[in-house]
């Protein structure tokens, strides 16, 4: 891992924290949530407030998180905002908290000069013991205060200004005059700098949780899907789709049926042959360094060498697939015959746009975990766990790739790969469901019951009927 650290793709674009305020503020906080403080005099907090520093010292990588409780968080500055969050019991939490601090910035911004901000994220599930506790996860509020509780004072003084403004004879209570101008030596003026922080419910649809071994709820389809990545954990969900990774087939009818994802060789605005290609690269890299072959310094030139060198067994089951649809971008001709039994299907996907478009792109990943570039983006706990076992020429190969290519211009190679970026709004807001209709797929309207034949491929003819496609 020290490698990703000195690329930059590991625990970077944290907040530094090293003033002796900051370190103050930031105990304080710690001391009021957990009962402890760092010796610290200097390391880095993420997007929440968490420290891996502070973790490492304490002996607990998570020590934000109380045991059996919610997660909670500190604010020492707006910019957090912008920071990476390094551990999430569900997916959505980063955008929620990043649209919290957006909507309330003014407030925040005002607090945090004086004092650091703690709060809650609250799922409104006493306990996720069981599976289906995950489908009871609809709402998500935060709670926030600074460590003085400037925003509970100031509350206070709201009230006993209402009361003063609503009561009729409150010209003559000398006890609430008095109430009031003692109170507001502790808030301050609230009536020219009001401290009430808004918008602090979001709804959630959709989401990833590493519970049970890492479940997918995805609800702004019209029919309702779990996704477990665990077979093990597979149990039987009242109003809801369930399968497992597994379950190619049955994912890839889903996904048309609900024009969930497309063809990147037809999606919009994408160089589609660009992107196929670096696909290839990084899954012949992987062959080489299981066959023991060195890809040489990584060019494309290089891997094709090495490629050559790969008996037919060593060769990947995904590269005649994705190869084809290339030939397909870059020649023309008819669409490849590939479905959702062919190791290339998922990996020519990307995520429609929609409201579960993120989630959905990390699922693909999860199904082509090869292209280490979308994996590295999209799912990055996947990410870390297969890096520590690929070879160390593998992983030269991905550190330099990625700093090379993703680091440099993160928001291009973002919209390259998976569209235009939505707007924070868009993470968590859904949509309402589509009107029954014909089943229809990201490729146009189907003329079969995909209900009755599940869809598993937009380029060509299934062989088997168990793989019948959404596009004829």
């Amino acid at each position: 891992m020290k490698l990703l650290i000195e690329r930059g793709l590991m625990f970077g674009n944290l907040i530094r924290v090293d003033s002796p305020a900051w370190v103050a503020l930031y105990n304080r906080a710690l001391d009021k949530l957990t009962g402890r403080t760092t010796q610290l005099t200097e390391f880095h907090i993420d997007l929440t407030g968490l420290s891996p520093e502070v973790g490492d010292e304490l002996g607990d990588l998570d020590y934000l998180v109380p045991k059996g409780g919610n997660r909670q968080f500190i604010l020492l500055t707006t910019e957090q905002k912008d920071a990476p969050m390094l551990a999430a019991d569900l997916s959505v939490y980063r955008s929620i908290l990043r649209r919290f601090i957006a909507d309330n910035e003014s407030q925040l911004f005002s607090l945090t000069a004086r004092d650091a901000v703690v709060g809650e994220i609250d799922d409104q599930v006493w306990q996720v013991a069981q599976p289906a506790d995950l489908l009871d996860i609809r709402q998500v509020r935060i709670s926030a205060d600074t460590t003085g509780n400037h925003v509970a004072e100031a509350d206070r003084l709201t009230a006993m200004i209402d009361r003063f403004r609503s009561q009729p004879d409150a010209w003559w209570d000398d006890v609430l005059i008095a109430a009031m101008i003692e109170q507001a030596k502790k808030s301050g003026d609230v009536i020219r700098n009001p401290v009430r922080l808004a918008h602090t419910s979001f709804d959630v649809p959709d989401f990833w949780t590493p519970a049970f071994g890492g479940v997918y709820v995805i609800r702004s389809a019209r029919e309702a899907a779990v996704i477990f990545a665990d077979p093990a954990q597979r149990t039987a969900l009242a109003g809801a789709r369930v399968m497992t990774l597994d379950d190619r087939h049955d994912i890839a009818g889903w996904l048309a049926r609900h024009a969930l994802a497309e063809p990147i060789a037809g999606a919009a605005g994408a160089d589609a042959a660009a992107v196929l290609r670096q696909k290839i690269d990084f899954i012949l890299v992987d062959a080489a360094t299981r066959a023991g072959i060195d890809p040489g310094d990584g060019t494309r030139a290089s891997l094709r060498r090495a490629a050559a060198r790969l008996d037919g067994a060593d060769l990947p089951a995904e590269l005649r697939g994705l190869s084809a649809i290339l030939r397909y971008v870059e020649t023309g001709g008819d669409w490849p015959a590939v479905d959702s039994g062919d190791p290339a299907y998922f990996y020519a996907l990307r995520a429609s746009a929609g409201p579960a478009r993120n989630l959905v792109n990390q699922l693909l990943t999860d199904l082509a975990p090869h292209d280490v570039r979308a994996l590295f983006i999209l799912n990055k706990p996947l990410f870390y766990r297969l890096y520590q076992g690929w070879d160390a020429r593998k992983q030269a190969y991905v550190a330099d790739q990625l700093a090379r290519e993703y680091q440099i211009d993160k928001q291009g190679t973002r919209a390259a790969l998976f569209g235009p970026e939505p707007g924070m709004a868009e993470d968590t807001a859904p949509t309402p469901p589509p009107a029954a209709s014909p089943a229809a797929s990201p490729w146009g309207p189907a003329r079969v019951r995909l209900t009755e034949q599940p869809a598993a491929g937009p380029w060509g003819a299934a062989t088997r009927t168990d793989r019948g496609r959404p596009w004829p």
